[in-house]
């Protein structure tokens, strides 16, 4: 998928091999993130011509590392892409129930046992790791996909009405009848290809970067 993403955003792609969890818990994976862009920053790298992003819990950590940028006064990217974004460690979103029959890839019961070990005792509300429940004001432009079919579908749909109301550029576009991060499929899929394009548009969009010669 990344291979993809930067094919149509005419950009190179860092793929970033955080810390996970239960080996290690939160904060390491936003630690990690802060410190690969902070080096892309030290080699010279405009901040403009950067887009973070990440799907699933990597949608989260996008959030979580521009808030822990913003907070510590580091320049911001030009704008983020968060594919099916977990930001709420309480799986409290009505979609964890009403989509539960629909979504394949993930149940709440995995949700809220992946958010203990990524915890470790941290609180579920921390902002840093549930974003829903962070000062979002001042973050750079995002791009949020969503697929109808899946469960943490509350969690795009509240992430987005929250960056809105504290003035941030979001466009949301929910995938009609999608599951989790549909975008994997985009080999057979024809609707994940079109979502890969469509982040391209947006990345060059805020970039300035050209689609590659296909």
């Amino acid at each position: 998928m990344i291979s993809r993403l930067s094919r149509a955003a005419g950009a190179r792609a860092l793929a970033i091999d955080y810390r996970l969890s239960p080996e290690h818990p939160f904060p390491a994976a936003v630690e990690d993130a802060t410190t690969a862009y902070r080096w892309l920053l030290s080699t010279g790298v405009d901040p403009a011509r950067i887009v973070i992003a990440g799907d699933s819990a990597g949608g989260g950590l996008t959030v979580a590392t521009l808030v822990s940028l913003r907070d510590a006064g580091d320049p911001l990217p030009a704008a983020a892409v968060c594919l099916s974004p977990w930001v709420d460690m309480e799986g409290t979103g009505d979609s964890m129930t009403t989509q539960a029959e629909a979504d394949p890839m993930i149940n709440r019961e995995d949700v809220l046992e992946g958010a203990r070990a990524y915890l470790n005792g941290a609180g579920p509300r921390t902002p840093l790791a549930s974003p829903i429940h962070a000062d979002l004001s001042g973050l750079p432009p995002l791009l949020i996909h969503v697929g109808t079919a899946e469960v943490l579908l509350d969690d795009s749909t509240r992430l987005a009405e929250r960056a809105r109301s504290a003035g941030v550029d979001v466009t949301l576009e929910p995938w009609n009848d999608m599951i989790h991060v549909f975008q994997f499929f985009a080999s057979m899929l024809p609707e994940a290809q079109q979502a890969i394009d469509r982040i391209g548009e947006f990345v060059r969009q805020h970039t300035g970067a050209k689609a590659a010669v296909q």
